[in-house]
């Protein structure tokens, strides 16, 4: 079986982010070990992506082009925001709020369509899905306004990075777990592994389970991290208050 260089990259690209993102959300945040997983995730995750954009468009399979549309969103801004100090921001932060303002109107457009029987197409993807990553697509962009209005700093810095990686890795996860025909068997398959015990443990439940992964861990380090935060201001001393006395 032939495959095209372009499905290479895509296949190689989402095999390395699926690791990558395990790796980077295992190790501590800020360590080395999790800027280096999150540098290689970065990398795979937009390779993927722009690999499955061209091969969606070209196989007119507009469901994978927003998805694919929207991680790249979700990562290039996620990394600018680890990679910018407090509050500092620049050009590119408005050409990506204009991205993403187009992205969520693009899914959420094509969602109305769909559900007003304008296009009759049948894709396998449930409407509810599209309007699911537009409204993403669309808070994502009013959290750019916010940041680029009142500027963005500690903890709002990291919980902005943590819940972008984290969704985006969900949009790879969900569409490798729950895509078409099983994929992780055929993925087994195609490297030469055999597939009965897999076939056993993969089932539905198995699968399911580890598309929503990123999105439980992503909970659980937002939560962390504002928890964290609360009890550094509890602990943090406070200013003693001077009183003037009337001479």
């Amino acid at each position: 079986m032939s495959f095209s260089p372009i499905l290479i990259l895509h296949i190689c690209g989402g095999t390395s982010a699926l690791f990558s993102g395990a790796a980077a959300m295992s190790f501590r945040k800020g360590s080395r070990r999790h800027r280096m997983a999150g540098n290689v995730f970065v990398i795979s995750m937009l390779s993927m992506a722009t690999a499955a954009v061209y091969l969606a468009f070209m196989k007119h399979q507009t469901s994978n082009v927003f998805g694919g549309v929207l991680t790249c969103y979700l990562v290039t801004t996620a990394w600018l925001t680890a990679r910018r100090r407090d509050g500092e921001t620049s050009i590119l932060d408005w050409g990506a709020l204009l991205f993403g303002l187009a992205a969520g109107a693009a899914i959420m457009t094509y969602g109305f369509e769909k559900a007003t029987g304008r296009i009759g197409l049948k894709d396998g993807v449930p409407i509810g899905m599209y309007f699911f990553l537009g409204s993403v697509a669309l808070l994502a962009a009013a959290g750019d306004v916010r940041m680029l209005v009142r500027g963005i700093s500690g903890t709002q810095r990291l919980m902005r990075h943590l819940w972008r990686m984290c969704f985006a890795l969900f949009i790879a996860s969900g569409s490798f777990f729950l895509g078409p025909a099983n994929r992780p068997l055929r993925l087994l398959r195609t490297v030469g592994l055999r597939q009965q015990l897999f076939a056993t443990l993969l089932h539905q439940n198995v699968l399911l389970f580890l598309a929503v992964l990123p999105l439980l861990l992503m909970i659980f380090w937002l939560f962390r991290v504002r928890l964290a935060n609360a009890n550094k201001r509890k602990s943090m001393p406070r200013e003693a208050v001077v009183y003037s006395l009337p001479t």
